[in-house]
């Protein structure tokens, strides 16, 4: 994992106010990534869903069901860039 997430805020909707450790920043809606199906139905509640929390352990945020984002595919969606090309710029 390449940069982790230190701050998350809930917003409206299913939206999230994300911070990296690399102080970037930006706003993801959730609803756009995922189906509320298996371990993400529970998140199809917005009060459930407001209750997302960062894992210092492990630089992401979840929900107490078990459930959680991978921190590489939120970083690439808020930097506008694929996994690939943020890895190979971080590697230079």
């Amino acid at each position: 994992m390449l940069k982790d997430i230190i701050s998350v805020n809930p917003l409206e909707g299913y939206q999230l106010h994300i911070q990296f450790e690399d102080e970037t920043q930006g706003i993801i809606d959730i609803s756009q990534l995922i189906e509320f199906t298996g371990i993400f139905t529970s998140l199809q509640d917005l009060n459930y869903f407001q209750q997302v929390k960062v894992h210092p352990e492990w630089g992401t945020i979840y929900w107490e069901n078990g459930a959680d984002l991978d921190p590489d595919v939120l970083y690439s969606i808020i930097t506008n860039q694929s996994i690939g090309t943020y890895q190979k710029v971080a590697i230079k």
